[in-house]
């Protein structure tokens, strides 16, 4: 695994924020929000929103907040760098169940990635691989200079990649 170069600075993504670009972006402490991240192998540039819902229900305030906003957000941005959405491909993790005490009708988390994977289908776009669901928590960083390679933290201390 090559190290970023001092040069290549993490960009920290928070709820509701995104970043697009080759330098590696983190987002962490992901509970029932997704980290989706959109690659373009071609040229070599990425994109990473921090999704806390999957409904804007019209609110114009933080697009990057909700999926049915962040996703044509990101494609807007990639296709102004040059990207076609059919050289895309997506990557997500998170949307763990925290309060599962509410019950189902309330996991924000995976009605969150039912939104996202709606929205990629709609857009033509790939879900590479997820890593969404369960109780834990997770920081994911993104590499778009390292081929979009993805690493996962999570919250039991386990690592992974996507």
């Amino acid at each position: 695994m090559t190290e970023p170069h001092s040069h290549d600075q993490t960009a920290m993504i928070g709820i509701g924020e995104y970043r697009v670009g080759s330098f590696p972006m983190m987002t962490i402490g992901l509970g029932s929000c997704i980290g989706l991240t959109l690659y373009d192998d071609s040229l070599k540039v990425g994109a990473m929103v921090h999704i806390m819902l999957p409904e804007s229900a019209g609110r114009k305030d933080r697009p990057g907040k909700y999926a049915d906003t962040a996703v044509p957000l990101l494609l807007k941005e990639l296709n102004a760098l040059g990207s076609k959405n059919r050289s895309l491909v997506a990557k997500m993790a998170g949307g763990a169940s925290m309060f599962e005490y509410f019950g189902a009708n309330l996991n924000i988390g995976e009605r969150n990635a039912e939104k996202i994977r709606a929205l990629l289908k709609e857009h033509n776009i790939r879900l590479a691989k997820e890593e969404v669901g369960g109780k834990c928590g997770r920081s994911v960083t993104f590499f778009p200079g390292n081929s979009g390679k993805i690493s996962i933290r999570r919250a039991d201390g386990t690592t992974g990649e996507l």
